[in-house]
């Protein structure tokens, strides 16, 4: 039996008001809203991603925010970088979030760049010593090379004035 998938269209409006509720404060689960609004949670997940591509924090797992993702965390520290305090407490009352945690999530980020330079400009120091004691071990890799050839030539040198030797004396 071949069941063929209808493709069902949703209005702009049914989309908008199905993201909404993913977002802050309600942040409902997928799986709900897949169940009360018989939207499946594949298309509920395609939505989500487009709004989060879009700049919006959209959770949609139900969980409370300092268990969000760092990707939705991240996009509400974008959303309320530029905002003064007004507009920040209004932002805090419609989401449900509170000041302290866009602050906190704020200083995590930044730090996280930080961590990143830090660490990049560490290893970048360490890729330079390597490189000086590489060289330096190449340079007394050359020399006893050197003197090994000599050691050799020398002791070539010896075994033939030996035998020149032990030919006169034969002689």
């Amino acid at each position: 039996m071949n069941m063929k998938r209808e493709r069902v269209r949703y209005t702009a409006e049914q989309k908008q008001a199905i993201v909404v509720r993913m977002m802050p404060p309600q942040n409902e689960p997928v799986a709900k809203l897949s169940e009360e609004t018989g939207v499946t949670d594949v298309t509920q997940y395609k939505w989500r991603k487009e709004a989060r591509a879009a700049g919006s924090a959209t959770p949609g797992n139900g969980q409370t925010s300092d268990k969000w993702s760092s990707q939705d965390k991240f996009l509400v520290v974008m959303e309320t970088f530029a905002m003064n305090e007004a507009e920040l407490a209004e932002y805090c009352r419609r989401k449900g979030l509170y000041r302290e945690q866009i602050e906190t999530w704020k200083e995590v980020c930044l730090q996280a760049n930080g961590q990143v330079f830090d660490q990049s400009n560490q290893l970048n120091s360490q890729l330079k010593e390597e490189q000086q004691r590489t060289k330096s071990l190449e340079k007394d890799l050359q020399k006893k090379e050197k003197a090994l050839a000599e050691a050799a030539a020398l002791l070539l040198l010896r075994k033939k004035a030996q035998a020149i030797l032990e030919d006169e004396e034969e002689e």
